[in-house]
């Protein structure tokens, strides 16, 4: 008894720190999206009008994108070869750094062109961190938990996504009620300095953790893949493809629900202050942060499949009713389409993801392979959504043809998923076995 009980306590020890350290990754990634469809454009690209400015602001926002497939090989590679825990502390604390100086760039007026290249380099930085953070948050969570319970406590660093959000979201919130000469001014660098205090949290959690046990068999009997990258695609290639898939859907519509609606939600046509379309992804964060768990733990008695198809499913028949209910021009109903879309639509997705792709991948590679599934598809996908949207919007003037992006991306996904193995009664156990292991298919 007192053996399972130091077990579950250590379970749960591992899944809190998964939560901290990624809801301050994502904390950090987020806020960048934020500044970027409320203050970037003025101030890193001031000489176009003010919707060309929010695209090219969103051009550097999808740079951030790009890398995080580079960042999900590089760590990858490592955290399969020397430890998942290694890596969890230097994305950290890259992804710390890059946020801190972000906050401390001069502007296009105080240094011209550098400004927005800087800019760039740093959303790069930003974006290998969080390319290399996913896969090692959520294997230290699925690695360490019983089989029974991977969909759940696989949830945990899920729930950092929406937990980052709501932090950046009413840090910016708040700080966006500035007069705008001291919002410009000064106001938008609190929100990335305070990242310095956060990374110090983080850190002080994630020291702590100790590594998965299926990982040390693996190191301790030699048995660690000597190229994880190669070896994923050479063993793994459908369910590495399949995962990618899986991974549009939830990934395109966030990022229009939470990035690209501060800006669509606050054009003369729709009219909504910038506070309140704030406070209503702040609230649908706050609800998507219970609704995930729930959503994992289905995952667990149900299977990973049902509930997942449900999700993408979902997202495709609301994509519509989601803009008629924001064009109403009504807080009720802004805070309707946000709370369903991100707390039923996404989360469905969402919850059981972890555990989904962890378990499409060998213990050798399960980093590579579930960085990349996961990493490969956001580049695509979430990082070009708020672009694609914006475009859309730009060209002609109406929601619809985002929404049916929408609906392209979850059938997309939800023919991924069918196509997919039920993964939730798989073992992933026994690391030197694994040494020899058959590709999982």
């Amino acid at each position: 008894m007192k053996t399972s009980t130091t077990s579950i306590a250590s379970i749960r020890k591992v899944a809190l720190a998964s939560f901290v350290g990624t809801t301050i990754e994502w904390y950090d990634f987020f806020l960048y999206g934020t500044a970027s469809a409320l203050v970037f454009g003025k101030l890193f690209f001031p000489n176009y009008d003010p919707l060309m400015g929010t695209l090219a602001s969103f051009g550097t926002y999808a740079v951030g994108f790009i890398a995080r497939p580079i960042g999900g090989i590089v760590c990858g590679h490592y955290g399969d070869r020397i430890g998942r825990k290694s890596m969890l502390i230097f994305t950290l604390l890259l992804m710390g750094v890059a946020t801190a100086l972000i906050g401390c760039l001069p502007t296009y007026e105080q240094i011209g062109i550098w400004a927005p290249i800087l800019l760039i380099i740093l959303r790069l930085a930003q974006g290998f961190a969080v390319g290399g953070e996913w896969g090692g948050a959520v294997l230290m969570a699925v690695e360490h938990a019983p089989s029974s319970r991977r969909g759940f406590y696989g949830s945990w660093p899920q729930i950092g996504v929406p937990a980052g959000l709501l932090l950046s979201t009413v840090i910016f919130g708040q700080i966006a009620k500035l007069p705008e000469p001291a919002l410009l001014s000064w106001g938008w660098r609190i929100a990335f300095l305070l990242s310095i205090l956060l990374v110090a949290v983080g850190l002080f959690i994630r020291l702590a953790v100790v590594e998965p046990p299926i990982f040390n068999e693996i190191k301790q009997a030699g048995a660690a893949a000597r190229l994880p990258v190669l070896d994923t695609i050479r063993q793994h290639p459908k369910n590495l493809l399949l995962a990618m898939g899986a991974r549009v859907a939830d990934n395109a519509s966030f990022y229009i629900y939470t990035v690209f609606i501060l800006t669509y939600a606050t054009t003369p046509q729709i009219g909504f202050a910038r506070s309140t379309v704030l406070n209503a992804v702040s609230l649908a964060a706050v609800i998507q942060v219970f609704a995930l768990p729930v959503f994992g733990l289905l995952s667990d008695f149900m299977g990973r499949r049902p509930v997942y198809l449900f999700g993408a499913l979902f997202s495709a028949a609301f994509a519509f009713p989601f803009f008629w209910l924001i064009e109403r021009a009504q807080t009720f109903w802004l805070l309707a389409a946000m709370v369903i879309a991100l707390a039923i639509g996404h989360a469905s997705m969402y919850g059981p993801q972890a555990s989904f792709f962890s378990e499409l991948f060998g213990t050798r590679v399960r980093y590579t392979g579930a960085s990349l599934g996961y990493q490969l598809s956001s580049v695509l996908a979430g990082g070009l959504s708020p672009l694609i949207a914006t475009d859309l919007l730009r060209r002609t003037g109406r929601s619809w043809p985002i929404a049916l992006y929408i609906v392209g991306m979850a059938l997309v996904t939800a023919i991924s998923v069918f196509l997919a193995g039920e993964t939730a009664h798989r073992e992933i156990t026994s690391g030197v076995k694994l040494a020899t292991e058959e590709p999982v298919n």
